[in-house]
């Protein structure tokens, strides 16, 4: 399979996923090869969610793309494809954490009291990406169940199943990465607000 760039963008082609599944259920390398390059740029910039290099998310990437195709005959047409790809990219990217050894050291959550969550809400202007790498500046805990409550939509119990932790361990590491986040936008609400006035 072929390295793609984050930056890689691929024009909307409308497409028959049906016969296009049953092609691969048959292991055709055009249907395969069709299937990688339609879903492949929007599942990097997933697996890039939970990594902390555009290296590793290529890695959880062709890992996740393997077990498509190795569980491509399990996918029921009740769902949406590109849903059913993401949550194998989602689950394939938190054992990548779990079994490697830099990212694993930060994947240790603990019960501890929850700092005070703060209910400002900062004028800072950021797009998308840039509010996306200050999620990936958490530390791996936070940042992988930020992005599963936050972004995923998964609740607090399943991520608890996911991550072998308890439904109020989730919940107060939730808290915490938010804190965080909350603290680094006013952080740079108030940088800007200073070069502003500087500038006068």
């Amino acid at each position: 399979m072929q390295r793609l760039s984050l930056n890689h963008c691929q024009p909307h082609i409308p497409m028959d996923y049906r016969q296009l599944v049953k092609d691969c259920i048959k292991e055709k390398p055009a249907a395969q090869e069709e299937l990688y390059r339609h879903f492949a740029p929007s599942m990097l910039g997933v697996c890039y969610r939970y990594t902390k290099s555009v290296e590793d998310a290529e890695d959880v990437l062709q890992e996740g793309f393997v077990k498509v195709f190795l569980h491509i005959k399990d996918y029921t047409a009740s769902g949406e494809l590109g849903a059913w790809i993401r949550r194998i990219m989602v689950n394939t990217a938190l054992n990548f954490l779990k079994k490697n050894k830099k990212y694993r050291t930060e994947m240790v959550f603990t019960e501890a009291p929850l700092h005070p969550v703060t209910d400002l809400n900062p004028q800072v202007n950021l797009d998308a990406k840039e509010l996306a790498e200050l999620i990936r500046q958490l530390p791996t805990g936070f940042q992988t169940i930020f992005n599963l409550y936050a972004i995923e939509g998964y609740t607090h119990v399943e991520i608890g199943q996911m991550l072998g932790i308890s439904e109020g361990t989730s919940k107060s590491q939730y808290a915490r990465s938010r804190y965080l986040l909350m603290e680094w936008l006013e952080n740079l609400s108030s940088t800007s607000k200073h070069k502003r006035y500087a500038g006068k």
